[in-house]
């Protein structure tokens, strides 16, 4: 019998950088599976410029921590070895492995290069701030330390169209290289101008044999580490036109199920669709425009109208292609894209994804187990806990909706024959208490239903007629069901 299907981003920015993160997810893998996670998003696993790199800085893709390269054999989270043994066991609790691909840049070059630039204004790549002139920059990846061990491939300026960094003057800009077919892509968004470029050494898709070795590099990883699938970071940054290409040669390799989710961070969810479109349909994206709508309740409180909470997300108009997630390593406290959900509105936001019929929700490790690093957040693995075993247990089948009210909101899932105890009955409210009638079927009638959150202490009998009154704690959330 199938099983709704959850994943969990198993990592947030400040886990330890003491190479341990392989062997926290070997032992915390069955815990997972009992809670009813059956997917994990693991960071980059690729050596990153350093020993503290969360792994977006990458430098090799080809070194899994493996080679001692840039004073370390290790990544921020172990060996290869350990990475390996983790996966199998998480292979042998039947928890999927996805992998976090970065592919829009290199980072911590080993040799510097002379070559031609203009300095371009950041705030709009398409305006040249300087005339052409020659820096020095970091461009040259000869990774002497793996020593051409899974690849010959090496990197030169010839490879990229941007950097950041003159060596010679010392100067951190953006800059843009000069050459015959040199240029930022056009099949970017249009943020800044021209939103190719992000950081580090810019990787250019209009060379033929970067395109390749690309392709080449994501089925050494699915060969290397038999994952069951990608997350692709910052895709809006890289050429959606090759990204189509790759996307085609991965899942042609694969012959088989092979899951792609890519980061598309744009609250416009016409964006979202219209990337969906370009490349084929051939990925889901991360719902941001409803995890702004979280933040965005959270912060109005009362002043929200939970009626419009999926309005104009990814999970409204395409269900099947959306991620839905509560926060992650970018929009905690203090990263680039903080958006944090507030501590109230977690356990709303929450049921909201992962007891709802519609996208494949993301638990977050952060608000799992905690975060570390400038601001300290306990996790809320009890609440968490509470609402997976709803997930796992009780909602399945048809959903009815009570979205009726700006400050109390409602749905019914009436559960499947095939799963013992299934159905529930979610209220929510950002005010007041209050309560909702609700109709869970008339062969339900006697039965007793209890809050799994143990938010309310009621107990709730079904009515002759199928329905019943189910309240709710101000500013809360309650799961009802047979228990």
């Amino acid at each position: 019998m199938k099983r709704n299907d959850t994943m969990m981003q198993f990592f947030e920015w400040h886990v330890p950088a003491d190479g341990c993160h392989w062997q926290r997810l070997k032992h915390a893998a069955p815990q997972l599976k009992a809670v009813g996670i059956n997917a994990v998003w693991l960071p980059p696993v690729s050596k990153g410029q350093s020993a503290n790199d969360n792994g977006y800085g990458i430098y090799d893709g080809y070194d899994l921590g493996e080679f001692n390269q840039k004073d370390t054999v290790r990544t921020k989270y172990g060996t290869k070895q350990e990475l390996l043994e983790a996966i199998e066991v998480c292979r042998h609790e039947e928890i999927r492995v996805y992998i976090d691909i970065v592919m829009n840049h290199r980072a911590g070059a080993d040799e510097t290069e002379l070559f031609d630039v203009v300095e371009v204004d950041p705030e709009n790549r398409m305006n040249e701030l300087s005339k052409p002139l020659k820096i020095e920059g970091w461009t040259k990846f000869t990774f002497p330390g793996r020593n051409q061990q899974y690849s010959s491939f090496t990197w030169n300026a010839h490879h990229f169209n941007g950097t950041d960094y003159d060596e010679r003057t010392k100067k951190i800009g953006v800059y843009r290289l000069l050459g015959e077919h040199k240029g930022w892509s056009k099949n970017v968004v249009d943020e800044l101008g021209n939103y190719d470029y992000l950081m580090f050494a810019n990787i250019d898709y209009d060379i033929l044999e970067v395109r390749h070795e690309m392709i080449s590099w994501a089925k050494w990883v699915i060969d290397t580490l038999k994952c069951d699938g990608f997350r692709l970071d910052a895709v809006k940054h890289i050429n959606s036109e090759f990204m189509n290409e790759w996307l085609q040669a991965v899942h042609s390799y694969t012959h088989k199920r092979f899951y792609i989710v890519g980061e598309f961070w744009q609250a416009d969810t016409h964006v979202l669709q219209n990337y969906l479109k370009q490349t084929n349909y051939q990925l889901n994206l991360f719902d941001v425009a409803l995890h702004y709508k979280f933040y965005d309740a959270a912060k109005a409180g009362a002043d929200f109208d939970l009626q419009t909470i999926f309005h104009q997300t990814l999970v409204q108009s395409h269900p099947s292609h959306a991620v839905t997630f509560v926060d992650n390593h970018d929009s905690q406290p203090y990263e680039s894209l903080e958006s944090w959900v507030l501590d109230w509105f977690k356990p709303l936001a929450y049921a909201l994804i992962l007891l709802r019929r519609s996208g494949r929700p993301c638990v977050f490790f952060g608000d799992y187990y905690g975060i570390r690093g400038p601001v300290s957040v306990q996790g809320k693995q009890e609440m968490l806990d509470s609402l997976l075993y709803a997930r796992y247990e009780k909602a399945y089948g048809k959903q009815k909706d009570y979205f009726d009210n700006p400050h109390a909101i409602g749905w019914v899932r009436f559960g499947k024959p095939s799963i013992q105890k299934s159905g529930c009955a979610v209220i929510l409210s950002n005010e007041k208490a209050t309560e909702k009638r609700m109709f869970v079927g008339k062969q339900r009638a006697g039965e007793v239903w209890v809050d799994l959150t143990d938010a309310h202490p009621a107990k709730i009998t079904i009515e002759k007629d199928g329905f019943a009154t189910f309240p709710v704690q101000a500013r809360s959330v309650s799961v009802w069901a047979l228990n």
